[in-house]
């Protein structure tokens, strides 16, 4: 990909990101309706990827203010309070989840690593661009100077960074799978070789009488046939020679 065309895809993820900000701005009163749609509009998928997003806090947010927040969403979106409302389920799940990752130490800490990643990723990208300016000879003055334009630089990052989490965790899920489905056709493959040997075994050892019985048999046929051939061949006398008689 050209330098100029992945200038024009940048730049245009970042005007969809401006835009989805401006619709949430908007939106931002607190009824059932408007976080639903809000939770389920168009591109929400990729948004929802990030919990902090998800229930509207700061990743500053203390747990405890961070917990109210749930609460408040949660019950707004609920399907009790929703009834006619096919869509609150999911809106309601979705609340649930992002809940579930902050809640956890582990995982909420993994969320917070990725803010770090993004502004050290957007201090880099600053430097960059700084040096290049200097190199041609042009004003160091760059957007991110802005401390709003910064933070919106820093927000990009933050969801990419949340949409490559989740394009390796489904990455290794298939490879998860696929392993799990080798195994599983490899255990299937010694069952049945250990069926078979079971079997091979079983009928061996229920043909060993038959088998045995058989060769009786065949040794006591030829020994018969050898004591009469035996009897045939002294019985045999061979004929009288006749005396000689002159004339």
């Amino acid at each position: 990909m050209s330098s100029s065309s992945g200038e024009s895809s940048r730049n245009k993820f970042e005007e969809e990101i401006r835009e989805i900000k401006e619709i949430e701005k908007r939106d931002s009163v607190f009824t059932s309706k408007q976080q639903i749609d809000r939770l389920l509009k168009p591109g929400s998928t990729y948004l929802n990827l990030n919990p902090f997003e998800v229930l509207q806090v700061d990743h500053t947010t203390k747990i405890e203010s961070i917990k109210k927040q749930y609460k408040r969403l949660s019950i707004l979106v609920h399907p009790d309070k929703n009834p006619e409302d096919d869509r609150a389920q999911k809106a309601f799940e979705i609340v649930n989840k992002a809940w579930k990752i902050l809640e956890n130490d582990v995982t909420r800490n993994k969320c917070l690593d990725v803010y770090s990643e993004a502004k050290q990723r957007t201090d880099l990208m600053i430097i960059e661009k700084r040096k290049k300016l200097k190199k041609d000879g042009k004003s160091e003055e760059i957007p991110e100077d802005n401390p709003e334009k910064y933070d919106h630089a820093v927000y990009v990052t933050v969801m990419k960074l949340f949409a490559d989490m989740e394009r390796k965790r489904q990455q290794q899920d298939v490879r998860d799978m696929e392993e799990r489905k080798r195994k599983r056709e490899q255990e299937i493959e010694e069952e049945e070789m250990k069926e078979m040997q079971k079997e091979y075994a079983k009928n061996f050892e229920e043909s060993r009488e038959a088998r045995v019985s058989s060769w009786q048999k065949f040794q006591s046929s030829n020994s018969g046939k050898k004591k009469k051939k035996k009897t045939a061949s002294s019985s045999f006398l061979p004929p009288k020679v006749k005396a000689e008689t002159r004339n």
